[in-house]
């Protein structure tokens, strides 16, 4: 066979539609993966280094076949100390400006850095939109990501409060991943000293369970919600799910221990369109049917 007809016989690669998977999340530990056609990055790397090659092996996967790892801050649940010395040698690791002098710090190689403010250029599958929001001193980077694909994903976790520009900046994602940290009852009640309750209830540290659910009413996002970081001491799933029934969503509530199904990232399906009617002309068969009997001898 001739290598032009070989040729012909090969069929291009269908793309990979966007799909997140939620490793783990909470206080003790913060990571996702995000793959699409041409790129695989974390989101966070919040967990161990051992831990999360265990998960990506679980995948099939390897540190090598990582093109990024995205931090939405430096918090040692999002970025796990064990880094410093286990990243490999040609990984670039993307932090927001107003966190690079925090990230060397917190032993991140100065080769393997990268800074970005408004967008991140990062993979022809998708583009990057950030936007810093309130979180102890320096803040948090909250991601849109839109893709080539039509479909919108919306990251965003640890945050102080809710403003406009978040919502903005969030508004009507396909799949919006979005903090739910804590039932303030639970959090008034627990075994906790009082500054902590204060820096997480304070507008500077994590939403409510209501608030969330505010800003998910505002953001109106259109076919998924995960729900991330959600405190084991602090919460409950079953209020939560209470809380978001009969809403017009998918909804998925991550765990610390146990990783969430791939969850693919598209936008809703086209409105079916009704053909239009046939103009119906009255009585022209009829009419040529006469014409044609007349005609006869």
């Amino acid at each position: 066979m001739s290598s032009s007809k070989l040729q012909s016989l090969i069929l291009p690669i269908p793309p990979t539609p966007p799909s997140l998977r939620v490793l783990a999340s909470g206080s003790a530990g913060n990571c996702s993966i995000l793959r699409t056609t041409n790129s695989t990055i974390l989101i966070d790397a919040g967990l161990s280094p051992r831990r999360t090659r265990a998960h990506l092996a679980d995948l099939g996967l390897s540190l090598d076949d990582l093109d990024a790892i995205l931090l939405t801050h430096l918090d040692r649940d999002h970025f796990h100390v064990g880094w410093a010395k286990a990243l490999p040698p040609s990984l670039p690791v993307y932090t927001h400006a107003a966190h690079a002098s925090c990230a060397h710090a917190r032993g991140l190689p100065r080769r393997l850095g990268r800074s970005f403010q408004d967008t991140i250029e990062l993979s022809r599958d998708y583009c990057i939109f950030a936007t810093l929001s309130a979180h102890d001193q320096l803040g948090t980077a909250a991601f849109r990501f839109d893709f080539t694909t039509g479909a919108s994903l919306g990251y965003a976790t640890d945050l102080g409060h809710i403003t406009e520009k978040l919502v903005e900046h969030l508004d009507a994602v396909d799949v919006l991943a979005i903090e739910s940290n804590y039932c303030p009852r639970l959090q008034a009640d627990a075994d906790r000293p009082d500054f902590l309750k204060q820096r997480v209830m304070g507008g500077s540290g994590h939403l409510s369970n209501q608030e969330c659910a505010q800003l998910i009413t505002e953001v109106a996002p259109r076919e998924h919600v995960i729900l991330l970081h959600l405190s084991r001491q602090c919460n409950d799933p079953a209020l939560i799910t209470r809380l978001h029934a009969r809403k017009p969503y998918t909804l998925t509530l991550t765990s610390q221990t146990e990783p969430t199904p791939w969850i693919t990232i598209t936008p809703p399906p086209e409105p079916v369109r009704k053909a239009a009617p046939r103009p119906i002309v009255r009585g022209s068969l009829l009419d040529e049917n006469r014409r044609m009997v007349s005609a006869k001898p």
